[in-house]
């Protein structure tokens, strides 16, 4: 198969490639010239202006092509919004999908005037046959292609393990935030009813936040509420599981915990939070926060379980503030 004149292109009928040409191609270092260069002078060299497209993502091809001058930019998509690679004089692209035969991973594009030789499937397969040091170079070639791939795969990974970490932690206060909580609560309600081991939550409410926030400032509403998760993370056991979940009000989940310990949990909570933001102050007031408590009943679901210390909270809330009610 020849390759086919493409729109924007034009194939350089007024110069055969040269010997000097072919020394430079990557594909040909180690390679007897004269065992090759009567094959690869039957192919067209062409000729692309800056932002002419050599190969298109998503469409069959099924020629190599040999960078002889210019940069060509690899995108992912067709729009070419965002350059993943560059290639030059040397390089090579489109020995993929004459080896697969499948269509092209990504978009090829000229960064400026550039020339290439276009190697046909039929060429391409001839020449591997008659040179056993292109053999080897291409699969050189291939070889870092494949490493370049398992290197962006694995940046990858750990790009959607960070963002899916970020998406999960409060960046204020450095907890769990509300949606790590939604997708946790099931799965813990779940287990403490299947062993029957007790299952106890908290929800903490800051008293008079929005009070304090109009006195203070915004800045010094943030680093209260810094300050007090900062409390909930390091007064807690490792096994207890702390989130922020919304505004000023935080949960804690206290595994294997019934509701009279979970009460005397809430109150630690209550007296540390009241001495540790006692220095955050600027008028002599108190911060202090309400906490509801409530035990899992056995085959709760987790709707009713929340809604029943959040219950508690408001009844604490209503007998005067800084103060913990159970259930």
């Amino acid at each position: 198969m020849r390759t086919k004149r493409t729109v924007g292109m034009s194939k350089d009928n007024d110069r055969m490639v040269s010997i000097d040409d072919l020394r430079k191609l990557d594909l040909l270092q180690w390679v007897d010239i004269d065992s090759v260069q009567g094959l690869l002078q039957n192919c067209p060299v062409i000729t692309l202006q800056k932002g002419d497209a050599l190969l298109k993502a998503g469409t069959a091809n099924r020629t190599m092509f040999m960078i002889l001058e210019g940069r060509f930019g690899v995108y992912l998509d067709s729009g070419c919004k965002e350059r993943i690679t560059e290639l030059s004089a040397g390089g090579t692209v489109g020995e993929m999908s004459v080896i697969d035969e499948r269509p092209t991973s990504a978009t090829v594009r000229a960064l400026e005037p550039g020339r290439v030789l276009a190697v046909d499937e039929d060429m391409f397969w001839l020449i591997v046959a008659a040179s056993h040091a292109f053999s080897a170079n291409l699969l050189v070639l291939l070889s870092g292609r494949m490493r370049e791939t398992n290197r962006a795969i694995a940046k990858s990974i750990k790009l959607r393990q960070r963002f899916e970490q970020e998406a999960k932690v409060d960046i204020l206060t450095g907890l769990h935030n509300r949606r790590w909580f939604d997708e946790n609560l099931s799965r813990m309600v779940g287990r403490h009813s299947r062993t029957n081991q007790p299952l106890s939550l908290l929800m903490v409410d800051v008293d008079e936040f929005k009070k304090y926030n109009d006195t203070h400032g915004h800045q010094a509403g943030d680093s209260a509420l810094a300050r007090i998760g900062a409390v909930l993370g390091s007064r807690m056991r490792p096994t207890d599981l702390t989130a922020r979940f919304g505004g000023e009000e935080f949960v804690v989940m206290l595994p294997q915990t019934d509701s009279a310990g979970a009460f005397l949990a809430a109150e630690r909570i209550r007296n540390a939070v009241f001495a540790e933001t006692a220095s955050l102050l600027l008028s002599g007031e108190c911060l202090t926060v309400s906490v509801g408590v409530a035990q899992l009943a056995p085959g709760e679901a987790p709707e009713s379980f929340v809604a029943r210390a959040d219950a508690a909270l408001y009844r604490a809330k209503a007998a005067g503030r800084n103060r913990s009610e159970k259930d």
